[in-house]
């Protein structure tokens, strides 16, 4: 089954909870964690994530972009995340791996992101260890960008890597995912796809999160 998980980076943050319920009928509750220093903007932190946490009991993928996330994954599972995923580009290979060490040891999930110029290679040394691989389709930082169809045979590759290395890892895609690009992601091989504004833009949200199931 094709899981979303709509990007509350989208949503209305003076009535954040009214959202967050208003896509009840999706998968995961996407939750982007920016610093202004990996990416040119700055988003939300930790007490956000804790209020999140206190008022749904949704699937919490959080994406850190930020820089050397290994100082700050065991806060975010502390706060309530369920999924924790972190950029390769964003530390040195050896923390990468401390900070998958550090999510699971506190019983949460983990997973990395790759942007659109990092080759699918890059996953290699993780694979084995994450819950999920993100494959940004846009330049991280901002919601609203268009769709980089030129990611699909990059998720093609990993997905293959997947299904050789570790079969039960998860695929997810972010950025630009709407009605007429999601059968593509869909058919590159993600089985999880973030969406933002195409969610809380459409007049019908659960009828959108289903259309995007493909």
């Amino acid at each position: 089954m094709i899981k979303i998980a709509p990007s509350i980076l989208s949503a209305d943050f003076a009535n954040l909870e009214r959202d967050i319920h208003r896509i009840s009928t999706a998968d995961y509750v996407h939750v982007d964690v920016m610093d202004g220093v990996f990416v040119p903007n700055i988003s939300i932190g930790l007490p956000v994530l804790q209020s999140i946490r206190k008022v749904t009991d949704m699937f919490l993928d959080v994406h850190l972009m930020i820089v050397e996330p290994v100082r700050y994954v065991e806060r975010f599972c502390d706060a309530g995340a369920d999924l924790v995923t972190v950029h390769v580009e964003s530390d040195t290979p050896e923390n990468i791996h401390a900070a998958i060490d550090k999510i699971h040891a506190k019983g949460k999930k983990a997973g990395i992101v790759l942007k659109p110029a990092t080759p699918a290679e890059a996953v290699l040394s993780y694979l084995e260890k994450v819950e999920l691989i993100l494959v940004m389709t846009v330049e991280p930082g901002f919601g609203g960008q268009k769709f980089m169809a030129d990611m699909m045979p990059k998720v093609t590759a990993i997905r293959k890597l997947i299904d050789e290395k570790n079969p039960a890892c998860e695929l997810e895609v972010d950025g630009g995912v709407a009605p007429d690009t999601c059968k593509t992601c869909i058919d590159a091989g993600a089985n999880v796809l973030v969406a933002g504004s195409a969610v809380y833009k459409a007049p019908d949200i659960p009828a959108r999160i289903a259309e995007l199931r493909g």
